[in-house]
């Protein structure tokens, strides 16, 4: 009796430890996905920018959409001036 008990206690110790391990495992692999995530997404956002400046010099050098870029350019002057009643204040 005394024997199976310290057999199982035994199993539980391995099990425990295996579990143990497991965990840091996915908590690897969780950080390594969330690094993966945060350098996707800045990814996206140089993207993003990049393709709003060329759709900027393309509108600019005649080749593009000029109402958009209107647009575009009168939505930067006015963050611009919000910016700098900001800074005034």
């Amino acid at each position: 009796m005394l024997e199976g008990l310290r057999q199982r206690i035994e199993q539980l110790i391995a099990l425990y430890e295996a579990e143990k391990a497991e965990n840091q495992r996915l908590r690897e692999e969780l950080h390594e996905c969330e690094e993966t995530g945060k350098n996707l997404r800045e990814q996206i956002m140089e993207l993003e920018s990049e393709i709003e400046t060329r759709k900027l010099t393309e509108a600019f050098t005649g080749g593009g959409d000029k109402k958009a870029a209107r647009e575009k350019v009168d939505t930067l002057i006015r963050e611009i001036g919000k910016c700098i009643s900001c800074l005034e204040d």
